[in-house]
């Protein structure tokens, strides 16, 4: 049996071990810097390098330095409360059994009440990854090591060399790829960047997915950034997260998660989206929906601390613990989507409920239909679409944390008037209103001309509900006020702007043919305004340049199509280095 150890531990160090490094001439690169780390780029776009997503790069910086920053204060904080109570002659399913009681009670109370109870069950997971630090250790009370990060998808190592340069108290950082030009690149780029570099950053040659199953609760940040969707490595990357760690997954495949390919996202992500304006939360939803669901199939269960939609991708933060009475709770938390073909009116209909009797809970199929066959509004038929995430997307300690941490540190961001504006939107967004209205959309179904935001708000809350904006669009506005409230301010804004006669049949003539139940008063109140927008700080910044969008994967040639992309300046450029020289072909590598 030794033996037989040796040999597999043999082939696996074959099968990580990365080419050697040709030598190169430095005149055929350029080196290009971002925050503390530079690395050296091929004129043949050999590696596949994104620069663009500074602003990705950023934000998981800023999310880390917060996370490792709470999960000391965690782990400091158990460690006085053992050392006051002692140590508890309890085991795993007693911690279970009392994780599982305090999820289910939260279920019946507000966001807030949820909120507390998942940090119950935190730190009962973090006590038991902690536990198992110290049984490894062969000590009483383990310390705390520097957490270990995994870029599962490095390419040029970019991103890993920024966490080992630019986040204090990281331990190691694994970069990996299964390829082989990218692995010699990022080592060539982690020589680059000097001893720091060199001691915390390790590449390997392997398959991601396999990589994360064979190192089981290793890592407590696992970043995935994958070219398009990251469904594939989804099963593989939950397991591979510790106790009360942190997983980061950026999709890119937006024209599938925004119902341009209704049947493919459903195969790739168990979930059928809609095409309504706010198809980008929906994006964000229906990803954090999937990964709950492989989080599932092992006892685990995900609770996201930030979600982001930039740019031409969505890139959310979540931690994963282990309980599988907690994780009971999973179907209070998604829900199917029901949204009206004629005026976009849309409806959440929870997958499942909880009945409470004396000290016991139940857990019961949700109530349904919430809608009917036809549109109470105008009339028309309902499309339906999700499962998605529909509990809160955002920890608003969390985002208040990381933004006055961006803030303390300005400089070390590049990309800090973007990430500080969305930050800043974020955390004036209602944490407990799945999706949003569109203002503009209410009045193209009306045909009527538009209030403004303000004027909106007021009139909303004046009937007595919140409303706040989305980091998603700048048009957007979240509300708990239920459809039929929305339509009768509508209503009583077109008496005093009226519209002309459209056709009985349409959505809006239908709509406006009733009289509304609620009389609004379009006083300005007090809350129209957020802190940010009475401060005029800037939420929706432009992009820093022309062009900015997603590049060409690695491998491709650069011709003078790409100009829309890549600017002709860029190809121009490409071209000239390139010419009398025979095009790459082969395509390299897809990954970040």
């Amino acid at each position: 049996m030794g033996g037989t150890d040796e040999k597999t531990r043999e082939e696996e160090n074959k099968q990580m071990e990365a080419p050697k490094m040709a030598p190169f001439d430095l005149n055929d690169f350029t080196i290009i810097k971002e925050g503390e780390a530079e690395i050296l780029m091929h004129a043949k776009n050999e590696v596949f390098f994104n620069k663009t997503q500074v602003n990705n790069r950023d934000m998981s910086i800023a999310v880390m330095r917060t996370f490792i920053s709470k999960y000391k204060q965690e782990h400091e904080a158990l460690s006085s409360k053992r050392m006051k109570t002692g140590p508890k002659a309890s085991d795993a399913s007693s911690i279970e059994a009392e994780a599982a009681m305090d999820s289910t009670t939260h279920n019946e109370k507000s966001n807030d009440a949820c909120n507390a109870s998942e940090e119950i069950s935190q730190d009962e997971a973090s006590s038991i990854s902690e536990k198992q630090a110290s049984h490894q250790d062969g000590k009483c009370h383990g310390e705390l090591k520097q957490p270990r990060v995994l870029e599962a998808l490095s390419a040029s190592g970019l991103r890993a060399l920024r966490y080992a340069r630019e986040v204090d108290g990281i331990g190691q950082v694994v970069a990996l790829d299964n390829d082989k030009v990218s692995v010699e690149a990022c080592r060539r780029n982690i020589k680059f960047n000097g001893s720091v570099a060199c001691s915390k950053v390790e590449s390997h040659l392997a398959d991601a997915r396999v990589y994360m199953l064979t190192h089981p609760k290793e890592f407590e940040v696992v970043d995935l950034d994958p070219y398009g969707s990251p469904s594939v490595f989804l099963d593989s990357a939950v397991q591979s997260v510790v106790d009360g760690g942190m997983l980061m997954c950026t999709a890119t495949d937006m024209a599938v998660l925004c119902g341009g390919n209704g049947e493919v996202c459903y195969s790739k992500y168990g979930s059928y989206p809609l095409r309504g304006k706010y198809c980008h939360e929906m994006a964000l939803r229906i990803l954090l929906a999937c990964i709950e669901s492989h989080a599932n199939r092992y006892k685990r269960y995900i609770v996201p601390v930030l979600s982001v939609q930039m740019d031409f991708y969505v890139r959310v933060f979540v931690r994963i613990y282990s309980s599988a009475g907690a994780m009971k709770n999973t179907p209070l938390k998604l829900s199917y989507v029901y949204q009206c073909i004629g005026c976009d009116s849309f409806h959440l209909q929870p997958i499942g409920r909880t009945v409470s009797k004396n000290t016991s809970i139940r857990y019961l199929p949700g109530f349904g239909p919430v809608v009917p066959q036809e549109c109470s509004d105008c009339g028309k038929k309902y499309n339906m679409g999700g499962p998605i995430w529909s509990a809160p997307i955002h920890d608003q300690e969390w985002v208040t944390s990381i933004l006055a941490d961006v803030k303390s540190m300005k400089d070390r961001y590049p990309a800090y008037d973007r990430i500080s504006a969305v930050l800043t939107t974020i955390s004036e967004e209602l944490p407990d209103v799945p999706l949003f209205l569109s203002l503009h959309n209410l009045c193209a179904t009306l045909k009527c001309t538009s209030p403004s935001a303000v004027i909106f708000r007021s009139a909303v809350i004046n009937a007595g509900y919140r409303i706040s904006g989305t980091h998603v669009n700048p048009l957007g506005l979240k509300t708990d006020a239920p459809m039929d409230v929305i339509w009768d301010i509508m209503r009583c804004w077109v008496k005093t702007h009226p519209v002309k006669a459209q056709p009985p049949d349409q959505a809006g003539s239908v709509i406006l043919a009733k009289k509304p139940v609620l009389q609004a008063s379009f006083a300005r109140a007090v809350a129209s305004l957020s802190k940010a927008q009475a401060k005029k700080v800037p939420r929706f910044p432009p992009n820093p340049e022309r062009h900015w969008g997603p590049k060409l994967r690695a491998g491709r040639k650069i011709t003078n199509k790409h100009a829309s992309l890549l600017g002709p300046e860029a190809v121009n450029g490409i071209n000239n280095h390139e010419e009398g020289e025979e095009p790459p072909t082969k395509q390299t590598t897809i990954s970040r």
